[in-house]
């Protein structure tokens, strides 16, 4: 997940208040190989890594590996693809 800016272009600083929520949009660091439907055949996930992606304010697991962050998402879960 993106934390906002603190600075705007022109270079005001916004307070706290606005700026302490995280954007609902990340980039997707890895992806698994998918998972099984019905009939048992494997549907490759929606995404791959690199791709930024909106997701929901709620749900996913959050996990750290060192000093770093991570959110896991499922492929149901994502919202959208952004697009630039």
């Amino acid at each position: 997940r993106f934390k906002p800016d603190t600075k705007t272009a022109s270079g005001l600083f916004l307070p706290t208040s606005a700026t302490s929520a995280t954007l609902p949009e990340a980039t997707v660091i890895a992806v698994g190989p998918g998972l099984p439907d019905r009939s048992g055949k494997l549907v490759a996930p929606s995404v791959s890594a690199g791709d930024r992606v909106l997701l929901p304010s709620w749900g996913g697991n959050s996990i750290k590996v060192g000093e770093e962050e991570y959110f896991l998402f499922k492929d149901s879960d994502i919202l959208a693809k952004i697009k630039e």
